[in-house]
């Protein structure tokens, strides 16, 4: 009876908020560790005209209700604590709709909510948005690669990048079309365009080539050459608003913070909001301040701390065809701009003095920001401009606001973790997956925002490698002074190109309309990595229990054994090189790296190792003291060395 009730109060319920319009709680059931689960929909509707609104690309041309609103419906779940609460809300940006509401602890409310607009009707997407579409055209693109020999006929929304949230594009018309076909994502500026006699928007799975007409399909004569990287341009039609993704996170949240109307079912008991992303989430944490959603309608603080983990990066969110969903290979966008967050003179591309916030310092909305990234971050997501701009000559200093963290030698988010001497090999890169753990250092710092947000607790400060200190060198430096072992494959990362993406976009924001499709390559900006020991393991950043008493060498990168990106940089799982067991073996294989026998006297001394690196930590506040107990008892239990 009490479910019903709530649920007719929250459906007839008015809001005070003027963007969101109605929530409607769909279902409650308990969770363990004293929480309770809601779950259900919300409505906004956006003023086209409020200021907060107006940064939302194609927003004009959308369809509006008689209000003269544009509309949108997303999922929301909450999990609220059934005994005393905290006051604080951790927002959880869902990544790729990937996610749930947990029973996060400490009294913490914990909501999720969808905003990604090109999600594939899958299993596993739990949080999802509608959104309208722009009555209008325009140029797109999209790529297949490692297409499996045999195949002719792929869907026009791309390939091996569809599986992470693909291309909503609609083909408006064949008429113009092109495709074009490259031997190397190395050499880019080779691609040769497909005679129009050799390809078809069409069906041939059954029917030969040219097969049947069909805009939604993209047929090669012949079939797919698994060798080649396919890039298709064409008209597409109907974008959808992306952006207002970002507008329905900060609508809600100000909702659950603000509203004070029976509608609300944390109404009273939200006194700050604190949001937190990883990865490609952590990506949309640095747009949704970029571009100012940080301020509601009503000009009201949304997020009073963000914790953007393992995001360096821009999300493509808010342009006319954009790709919330992307990754980074060739002709990916979210590098343009700025990625620093104090102002920053980008001279080398043209683009002026600005920081990813501007528009927040503008609306004094500015959160406190604590950041968190790993190896990963500098060989394959571009961290190298956050650090020290486009020309790479001098670090970018943080603001007052702003705590960075480094974990040195961490994959993308970290490994498994584990004192594991062999670890298995992977399926398809070359080297094992790197297993140097980032969790311990996610907990910490969350706890230390958690404090500086609601009690003014300084955090623990910054630390990462810097220009100034040499902890941060070209690849060529870091490739010539890693240890040759014998099997092994030189370093890989991913450069970044400026692109010329046509004169209707703007490259500080990510915003307007891309119109030279494939985008032309101008040049490559220069990068820099962290660097090295002897032994290949970097020195600078919070240095884990793991990598302080290495196993092994544990990297940010690593190359794809075969398929089209043989021997370029592979995934973002890192890499892992362990160390012979015996000076005897090592000599053998024709490894310039000491033994686990030559670096470690016994066991005890090797846990002692692990157990003065973990209570330093700890003293330091990079650690927290329950995850430096659980390490100490993982390496004592551990079979090597």
């Amino acid at each position: 009876m009490k479910l019903r009730i709530l649920l007719l109060a929250c459906v007839i319920a008015s809001p005070a908020s003027a963007a969101v319009t109605k929530l409607t709680l769909e279902k409650s059931s308990p969770m363990a560790g004293g929480y309770e689960l809601l779950e259900g929909h919300f409505s906004g509707a956006l003023d086209p005209a409020n200021a907060h609104n107006a940064v939302i690309n194609d927003i004009k041309l959308a369809p509006r209700n008689a209000a003269g609103k544009v509309e949108y419906s997303a999922t929301f779940a909450i999990a609220r604590p059934t005994g005393a609460l905290s006051g604080v809300l951790v927002y959880d940006v869902s990544n790729r709709g990937r996610g749930a509401a947990a029973a996060i602890g400490g009294g913490h409310i914990n909501v999720l909510s969808g905003w990604q607009g090109d999600l594939d009707d899958r299993p596993g997407v739990f949080q999802r948005i509608d959104l309208p579409a722009a009555p209008v055209n325009g140029p797109a693109y999209v790529r297949f690669m490692d297409v499996p020999a045999g195949t002719t006929t792929m869907p026009v929304k791309g390939g091996p990048q569809g599986n992470y949230g693909g291309r909503t594009f609609e083909v408006a018309t064949a008429d113009g079309a092109k495709l074009y076909t490259g031997v190397s994502d190395d050499r880019p500026r080779e691609q040769k365009e497909v005679p129009h006699s050799d390809w078809a928007f069409a069906d041939c799975r059954s029917t030969p080539f040219p097969g049947k007409p069909d805009l939604t399909k993209l047929c090669v004569k012949g079939g797919f050459d698994p060798k080649l990287a396919y890039t298709l341009a064409f008209m597409a039609k109907n974008p959808k608003l992306f952006a207002i993704g970002l507008a329905a996170t900060r609508d809600l949240v100000a909702f659950l913070r603000y509203d004070a109307s029976s509608a609300n079912p944390l109404a009273g008991k939200v006194h700050w909001t604190i949001g937190r992303g990883v990865s490609q989430s952590g990506n949309y944490l640095r747009s949704f301040i970029h571009l100012g959603f940080n301020a509601g309608e009503d000009g009201r603080i949304v997020f009073d701390g963000l914790n953007p983990i393992v995001g360096p990066r821009m999300l493509s969110i808010n342009y006319r065809f954009a790709t919330p969903g992307g990754l980074t290979w060739l002709y990916e966008t979210g590098t343009e701009g700025p990625n620093w967050w104090s102002t920053y003179d980008d001279v080398a591309r043209g683009q002026g003095k600005h920081s990813l916030l501007d528009r927040c310092l503008k609306d004094r909305t500015c959160p406190k920001i604590a950041e968190i990234m790993g190896s990963t971050e500098f060989w394959d997501l571009r961290a190298s401009h956050d650090y020290v701009g486009t020309d790479a000559r001098a670090d970018i200093p943080l603001p007052a606001n702003v705590r960075r963290y480094y974990n040195a030698g961490a994959p993308h988010n970290g490994g498994r973790g584990g004192f594991d001497h062999l670890t298995p090999a992977t399926q398809a890169c070359v080297l094992s997956s790197n297993p140097n753990p980032a969790s311990d250092t996610n907990r910490a710092v969350f706890a230390a925002l958690g404090d500086w947000v609601t009690k003014g607790t300084d955090p623990p400060p910054s630390i990462y490698p810097t220009l100034a200190s040499g902890g941060l060198i070209t690849p060529a430096v870091y490739d010539k002074a890693f240890p040759k072992i014998a099997g092994v494959p030189r370093p890989a990362y991913s450069p970044t190109y400026q692109y010329d993406l046509g004169k209707s976009f703007d490259d500080v924001d990510l915003t307007g309309a891309i119109t030279m499709v494939p985008p032309r390559i101008l040049k490559e900006i220069p990068q820099l990595v962290p660097r090295a020991d002897a032994d290949g393991n970097e020195l600078d950043g919070i240095r884990s229990p793991l990598i302080t008493a290495p196993l092994g060498t544990y990297v940010g990168w690593n190359v794809f054994a075969d398929g089209f990106q043989t021997g370029r940089f592979c995934n973002n799982i890192g890499g892992y090189i362990p160390f012979a067991a015996t000076k005897v073996e090592r000599l053998a294989k024709g490894d310039p790296r000491p033994s686990l026998e030559e670096r470690y006297s016994s066991h005890a001394a090797y846990v002692a190792k692990v157990k003065a690196q973990a209570d330093s930590l700890v003293t330091k506040r990079y650690m927290l003291a329950e995850d430096a107990a659980r390490i100490i008892r993982d390496a004592d239990a551990a079979k090597a060395p």
